[in-house]
């Protein structure tokens, strides 16, 4: 049974605020399922969103920040955990360890690599837990075209798609992921 999972999201709200809804709906539902969410720990963007709206819906929010970005004061005091770690390393490793599923919502290059990372420990048979990407307003569907066309020129085998779940809703997300 799963207990906790991992979101991975944009320290920015991006230009719609469909993100942001969808950052405290996702807050919420996590919540309201009683499971742990595990985060980046930053207080700012889609981050400080689903974190606020899980803690404010009762549930429990372990945040991970590296010490040279919780120097910059955006850190997220008020989660029920917050753990500051040494290195960016140490803070991926900390999130795919205490986490049972994986989702990315909308972020910017540092959501893209959390997620992939996490999709090459997958493939690399180094953990066997579900990842989904929330494709609010179809944030990633050229991010999709791309992946396609890599398999298309052999760089990506073709069963790396089942390595993930796409869903515009979240609720029907995390029933794809298990949930």
């Amino acid at each position: 049974m799963l207990k906790s999972i991992c979101v991975f999201c944009g320290s920015d709200f991006g230009s719609r605020d469909e993100y942001s809804e969808a950052a405290a709906e996702l807050g919420k539902a996590i919540a309201k399922k009683s499971l742990k969410l595990i985060y980046g720990g930053a207080k700012i963007g889609l981050m400080g969103i689903v974190a606020k709206s899980c803690m404010e819906n009762g549930g429990h929010v372990i945040g991970i920040m590296p010490q040279h970005l919780a120097n910059l004061e955006i850190v997220y005091d008020d989660v029920t955990d917050m753990r500051i770690v040494d290195s960016m390393h140490e803070r991926k490793a900390l999130m795919e360890n205490l986490s049972d599923a994986f989702i990315a919502m909308p972020g910017g290059m540092g959501t893209l690599e959390e997620i992939f990372e996490i999709l090459t420990w997958a493939k690399l048979q180094l953990h066997n837990k579900p990842c989904g990407f929330l494709n609010i307003l179809g944030y990633y569907d050229k991010l999709f075209e791309f992946l396609s066309h890599a398999q298309s020129e052999r760089f990506i085998k073709d069963d790396f798609n089942s390595l993930f779940k796409i869903d515009s809703g979240i609720e029907s997300l995390l029933a794809k992921l298990g949930i």
